[in-house]
């Protein structure tokens, strides 16, 4: 159950169900054990993943490659590299997951030079990089605007190692040119009239996408298509792990016990941002509403919701911790620098695509995400 539960979309679930367990007097096993640890990473609960690892240990559960990678992983995901590469410097008999682990965990935090280097290392002892290993190396490149390394690995990731590309690394691939646009043209020639069409297709969707937004006509044109193809947007969710219990917020969230403090607090949290020139970016709001009920909507996003329960609910100077499900808006992104430096609390938020890391008013992704 607690397997399923992790999943299927429910980790909060599959943690409850394991405290459970835990107060019945029963052993987990080592199947019970990974999926816990999945379900710490799907939501970023640092604080129970942590418990369990030390459970594990206690109880003398040996941690070989597929526990530590499952460790790794979560780690990585709860937004702690230190506590990651310590457990992957402990695994005795390093496999192509335990690594993938570490790559993919350095890539999504922006640590694109500790991948690559990582991925060298690999190699370097014998082991075949997979399909996970370029996706992970893809996207650091991607994140770290590194495009003739990026190339590079493409290249050597069909020649070398024999891997046909898939959509993933392709999609990869688009990231990384996002900022070196100019060298597609000559670079397409070196690829299959396939390929080539892939990568086209995929920059032609994104540029006709971002296209109609900037012009302003694409708000109802893409929703359109969007019922059309019977495509749903997927609601906003973000969450926080304060005393080994997990949080979660919707947008206009109005269930959570503690809502009248929250929403107290992002009333303060508005005056901090006016008082240092903030304007509302409500560009991003694509719903055909007048533009206050567009600075009203921004205003409870959800991981919003979630930092102004991390900031009433934690000690000041403690780094607050937030999981969203999607990507994080440029609004939410340029407050929550803002609040970082109000406040002089460091705020971890990882979003869809990376890690963002917000001190004094910066975030670690240098504004390209």
């Amino acid at each position: 159950m607690i397997d399923g539960y992790a999943q299927n979309g429910r980790p909060n679930d599959a943690l409850i169900l394991f405290r459970q367990m835990l107060k019945a007097k029963m052993k987990p096993n080592e199947a019970t054990l990974l999926a816990v640890l999945s379900a710490c990473g799907q939501v970023g609960a640092l604080e129970s993943g942590r418990w369990i690892h030390s459970h594990m240990q206690y109880n003398g559960i040996l941690v070989d490659a597929r526990m530590g990678s499952a460790l790794v992983d979560m780690y990585c995901k709860c937004g702690s590299l230190e506590d990651a590469r310590m457990v992957f410097d402990g695994i005795k008999d390093k496999d192509s997951v335990a690594f993938n682990a570490m790559i993919v965990g350095y890539a999504i935090h922006g640590f694109s030079q500790e991948a690559l280097e990582l991925f060298n290392n690999m190699c370097g002892i014998g082991l075949n990089p997979t399909e996970i290993t370029f996706i992970g190396i893809l996207s650091a490149c991607a994140h770290a605007g590194l495009v003739s390394e990026g190339w590079s690995v493409f290249n050597a990731m069909k020649d070398q190692y024999g891997i046909k590309p898939k959509v993933e690394h392709y999609g990869c691939m688009v990231h990384v040119h996002f900022i070196g646009t100019s060298i597609w043209e000559r670079k397409l020639w070196n690829y299959s009239s396939n390929e080539a069409l892939q990568i086209l297709e995929l920059m032609f969707f994104f540029r006709i996408y971002m296209l109609q937004l900037a012009i302003g006509m694409g708000v109802a044109r893409v929703r359109a298509m969007m019922k059309q193809s019977g495509v749903q947007k997927e609601p906003g969710c973000s969450s926080i792990e304060v005393n080994n219990k997990v949080h979660e917020f919707l947008a206009g969230d109005l269930k959570h016990p503690k809502c009248k403090e929250i929403y107290v607090m992002l009333k303060e949290i508005s005056g901090w941002l006016k008082g240092h020139g903030y304007l509302p970016q409500t560009e991003v709001v694509l719903h055909d509403i007048g533009e206050t009920e567009k600075e009203k909507s921004l205003e409870v996003h959800s991981e919003k919701l979630a930092i102004a329960f991390g900031l009433i609910s934690t000690q000041p100077g403690t780094t607050i911790k937030i999981v969203k499900n999607l990507r994080v808006c440029p609004d939410c992104h340029a407050v929550t620098k803002l609040i970082s430096k109000i406040t002089g609390r460091k705020i971890v938020v990882r979003d869809r695509n990376r890690f963002h890391h917000f001190v004094d008013g910066s975030c670690s992704c240098d504004d390209y995400w």
